[in-house]
């Protein structure tokens, strides 16, 4: 089940909030729980039972590594048993078939993995579940004794399928003691329609340009064919991601709960260090306090920082899927990252804005085009297409319809993924006391009743990161 589904929408979401609301607070966990599990249970029942495992395995490992805590031997060896667990988990589903295809072709044999489906949202609750045992491990976090509320932890569904990974410290006090009122309920329907709204009416509809350009041969396409086709793309990667983690905002405050911010307007980024604090920000902070800052950050001399920074970007990379076409595109914003850390980043603080941010996009959509090519031959020729090698002249008839049709989209696109549709809206609400409200509430109603009519008709209703 997904968020952005009339089941969901007119079902599930309806149906749970009026038996969450007139639950008394101390059941309130387990009906989340129950709920969840029905949700993850919809698409995949089989799968469920891994995550019920999980759960109940790292459960058990806190009260172990806890109990245990003054025998650092013990403890650590709790610690490794639930990383060695969680990651093998992870692994056996996500990674087996590249290991052994890997494998086959260097060795020039013929193993074959198991081809199963990959769970969904295994890479974010695997996360979650390795961040909450470390934490316990290091003191930082008191071992969660009530399995329904540690059950509830793991498989909240408003961000089970996609993030943003929340670390259980940061919610720990919510699963004991949160308030759910109408303001906040008020302010979570809001932020869930504007997610809505960007995944089903902007992401959606830019998906359409790219589909159509993708199932293009590469020697077929115009410079302009191909350029509309990956910008139509970036707008649809940001705005599909953001908007799902908006909807997962949103559910969580209506349900009393505060979860981080996870992207920050990236494309308005003057250097790819920034792009990078403004984009999938739960993720990137988790593999900075426990990857990069374990391994030496940068604490001890350019040697050291240089490997700790490779093995983060590559295992970003590898997050994002077994493939090597994920692998290199993490290597290549790694790349980025170090040269700016170490040389560039000045002279970029330096330049106009205009350049600098021009430089930014520029690698964010060469970027991209590793990430969404699987293969790296198909990836080059693409690139190459883009700055006409081999491309079907510069313009054509083609490129000149896509251009036409999709302008004002692309237009709308560019505007919202900007601060200022949000400020401006803010400002009407402030300067214009109740009359701003009214407007504000007719924007997302509107907003709604769009989405839901695109959702009726709707034929092309992908979730990008749904894979990962």
């Amino acid at each position: 089940m997904v968020f952005s589904s009339l089941l969901f929408l007119f079902l599930f979401l309806p149906v749970t909030i009026l038996i969450y609301y007139i639950s008394p607070n101390r059941l309130r966990n387990a009906i989340l729980l129950v709920a969840s599990l029905v949700f993850y249970a919809w698409g995949e029942p089989v799968y469920i039972f891994i995550m019920i495992f999980s759960t109940v395995f790292d459960y058990v490992n806190g009260i172990l590594i806890e109990k245990y805590r003054h025998r650092k031997a013990i403890a650590r060896g709790v610690l490794i048993v639930s990383l060695m667990g969680s990651l093998g988990i992870l692994g056996f589903f996500k990674y087996a078939g590249f290991v052994f295809d890997n494998i086959n072709s260097l060795f020039n044999l013929h193993l074959q993995a198991v081809d199963l489906p990959l769970p969904v949202g295994i890479s974010f609750y695997t996360f979650q579940t390795m961040s909450y045992v470390i934490d316990v491990y290091r003191g930082k976090v008191t071992a969660q004794k009530n399995l329904i509320s540690f059950g509830a932890y793991v498989s909240m569904f408003p961000q089970l399928v996609a993030g943003p990974i929340v670390k259980y410290g940061d919610i720990a006090a919510q699963l004991v003691n949160r308030k759910v009122t109408l303001d906040r309920f008020g302010e979570g329907a809001e932020l869930f329609i504007r997610g809505l709204a960007k995944k089903v009416l902007l992401a959606n509809n830019i998906g359409l340009l790219w589909a159509s350009v993708k199932a293009v041969p590469a020697e077929e396409l115009s410079v302009l064919s191909a350029w509309l086709g990956i910008v139509a793309f970036t707008f649809q990667i940001y705005f599909d991601f953001s908007g799902y983690s908006d909807m997962a905002r949103g559910l969580g405050k209506m349900i009393g709960f505060d979860f981080m911010e996870n992207f920050n307007y990236p494309y308005i980024s003057r250097s790819i260090t920034e792009f990078w604090r403004r984009w999938h920000i739960s993720l990137g902070a988790w593999f900075r306090e426990y990857i990069y800052i374990p391994l030496g950050g940068n604490r001890e001399g350019h040697l050291k920082q240089l490997r700790n920074l490779a093995v983060v970007w590559f295992i970003t990379g590898l997050w994002h899927g077994a493939s090597w076409n994920f692998i290199i595109w993490g290597l290549y914003f790694g790349f980025f990252v170090t040269f700016e850390k170490w040389f560039l980043l000045k002279w970029l603080q330096r330049l106009p804005a205009f350049v600098s941010h021009v430089y930014t996009l520029m690698i964010v959509i060469i970027g991209w085009v590793f990430f969404e090519f699987e293969h790296l031959p198909a990836a080059l020729t693409f690139i190459g297409t883009m700055f006409g090698a081999g491309a079907h002249g510069f313009v054509d008839n083609r490129s000149l319809y896509d251009l036409s049709t999709n302008a004002l989209l692309l237009l709308v696109m560019a505007l919202c993924a900007t601060p200022f549709p949000r400020r401006a809206l803010r400002n009407v609400r402030s300067k214009f006391a109740r009359f701003g409200s009214i407007a504000a509430s007719a924007v997302y109603f509107i907003f709604m009743v769009a989405s839901t009519a695109y959702l009726v008709n709707a034929t092309y209703n992908p979730f990008l990161y749904f894979r990962f």
